[in-house]
């Protein structure tokens, strides 16, 4: 197909390179259009879109979880009513499986559910008994610093493990008494006694959040 030369006008033969007439190529590139900007901002809105990526706000990643906060606060209540408890003369263990019902009955009213889930109820329980065991280790090292009451603890240590060794009477009791009397013994009792303490606290307050998310989500049952 004939086409006429950009240049002069006259026709030229379609497969010529130069025009006869005026001698112009007739071999044009056509650039394609600049593409437009796009502006920083767009331009990573578009990829976060397309990755998928959802951008948080700066103050959200410091920011405690709300369902933390529901399960701390009735978990740190029931923790001081327990500890009231334990100062007017209640036993320990026995105050950390009340604490744990009290978690989840106080769990309950905060958020108005009809019931929690037993895993749930031992999770509150089990909280609440790490919160006791945290703030009866604190009291006791306090007063023992302040008071000078090293001493008197050491002291009532050693009569509890003789008062062991008295019931359970044996040839291999007495050369454990006799290491309690030493620093490194006891040491490993005093150790000893804060694992199991831990453990228990937090055993016995799970199994009483356990029992009272089952009491009463039984309860509501028709």
């Amino acid at each position: 197909m004939d086409n006429p030369c950009y240049k002069c006008g006259n026709v030229v033969e379609e497969g010529k390179v130069f025009c006869p007439h005026c001698g112009a190529p007739q071999i044009r590139v056509i650039l394609p259009e600049a593409a437009q900007p796009v502006l920083a901002g767009e331009g990573a809105a578009l990829q976060d879109h397309a990755e998928g990526v959802h951008v948080l706000p700066s103050d959200s990643a410091g920011a405690l979880p709300g369902e933390m906060v529901h399960d701390l606060k009735p978990c740190i209540l029931a923790a001081a009513i327990a500890i009231g408890l334990t100062l007017v003369g209640l036993n320990p263990f026995a105050a950390a499986l009340a604490a744990g019902w009290l978690a989840v009955t106080f769990s309950r009213r905060r958020t108005l559910a009809p019931a929690l889930k037993r895993g749930t109820g031992a999770r509150l329980g089990a909280i609440t008994g790490l919160l006791i065991f945290g703030a009866s280790t604190v009291f006791e090292t306090v007063a023992v610093a302040l008071l000078h009451k090293g001493a008197e603890l050491r002291s009532q240590v050693l009569d509890r493990v003789q008062q062991v060794a008295q019931r359970y009477p044996g040839p291999e009791v007495q050369p454990f008494v006799d290491f309690v009397k030493t620093p490194e013994g006891f040491a490993f009792v005093m150790a000893g006694s804060v694992v199991f303490g831990l453990v228990a606290f937090i055993a016995l307050g799970a199994v009483g959040g356990w029992m009272s998310a089952w009491f009463l989500g039984r309860n509501q049952r028709p």
